[in-house]
């Protein structure tokens, strides 16, 4: 989670007008991949793989494993774990409105869904399987292979596992919290004072630099000054360029109030303690944003914050029987 804040302000508030808030635009039409375009199979047979453990080579997690629906698709750990308990890099993040990412993971080490699916299945510490055998698994299941010849008349093969779980993940879109009612269904009574307090000074602490949008990110990266050493290099992985060191994707603050711990490392318990890093200006490092500057903030103005983000929890959502689990 990403609180930044751009100036110093001294934060004497005062109420705000309402009708002075400008949300972020609605989201735009959903683009999906050239020749995995949704039908009502193909997302059924991505939805059974994504909460089938056959995926990994002993059969004991699924993708559902790290990705529980109730917590908005993360799974409450510090980092995630694959098959005998074996600790994965970072913490799990959401997977609400993950089609609109222009590339997956922390780092945007992956540009499409298709090919993140891949990821999970042949590293060692989740699944560690291979592509191939799994394909091979999975042409002998009776189901599966029939519904593969349906859904994408071929053979079950990598082409189909990667399409079908990136389509049912396109399902995941989250976009009715109180937010979404007060702004743009007009539901007046959606929001509370507090609520949209909280929500001005979010954005009159600049909040809105990173977390923009409809789904309060702007998918760049940062370093927010989480540490004077980074044991994790984040963008540095991809890109080899030591200016990325500890430059984290911005996370979507949608659901926020489900998805802790916080960071890319889970080593933030709770929205609080995310609020109090940005307040204390992040410790120094070469690479830190000029984003992240100290500010003051009173307790009251801390519980309009959390109040507003608490309205952006979509119980709509993490209920919605079409992305649960079809066993």
């Amino acid at each position: 989670m990403l609180l930044t804040c751009a100036i110093f302000f001294a934060l004497s508030f005062v109420a705000c007008n309402h009708q002075e808030l400008i949300p972020p635009k609605p989201f735009d039409q959903m683009q999906f991949s050239e020749g995995n375009e949704p039908n009502d199979l193909r997302i059924k047979l991505g939805r059974m793989l994504f909460y089938d453990p056959i995926l990994s080579r002993d059969s004991t997690v699924s993708c559902a494993s790290c990705h529980i629906q109730s917590m908005a698709f993360t799974d409450g750990k510090k980092v995630g774990e694959g098959i005998e308990g074996r600790k994965v890099l970072r913490n799990s993040p959401t997977l609400g409105n993950v089609s609109y990412h222009s590339r997956i993971m922390r780092d945007g080490g992956v540009p499409t869904l298709e090919m993140q699916v891949l990821v999970p299945v042949q590293e060692h510490s989740e699944f560690d399987f291979n592509m191939v055998l799994l394909a091979e698994r999975l042409a002998n299941h009776k189901v599966y292979s029939k519904m593969a010849l349906k859904a994408y008349n071929r053979a079950m093969d990598p082409y189909v596992i990667t399409r079908a779980i990136a389509v049912f993940e396109r399902t995941m879109v989250s976009n009715q919290s109180p937010f979404d009612e007060y702004f743009y269904q007009n539901i007046t009574t959606a929001l509370s004072d507090e609520q949209l307090e909280g929500y001005a000074l979010f954005k009159k602490l600049g909040c809105e630099n990173c977390h923009s949008g409809p789904d309060f990110t702007n998918y760049n990266y940062y370093n927010i000054g989480l540490y004077e050493y980074y044991p994790d290099s984040g963008r540095t992985r991809i890109t080899n360029d030591t200016n990325d060191r500890g430059k984290i994707k911005t996370p979507t603050l949608r659901n926020v109030a489900l998805t802790a711990p916080y960071m890319h490392d889970g080593s933030i318990q709770t929205v609080e303690e995310v609020i109090s890093h940005f307040a204390s200006g992040g410790k120094s490092h070469s690479q830190k944003s000029d984003l992240i500057v100290d500010f003051e903030i009173s307790e009251k103005e801390k519980a309009e914050i959390l109040s507003f983000l608490s309205s952006l929890t979509d119980k709509t959502f993490i209920s919605d029987t079409t992305l649960s689990n079809p066993f």
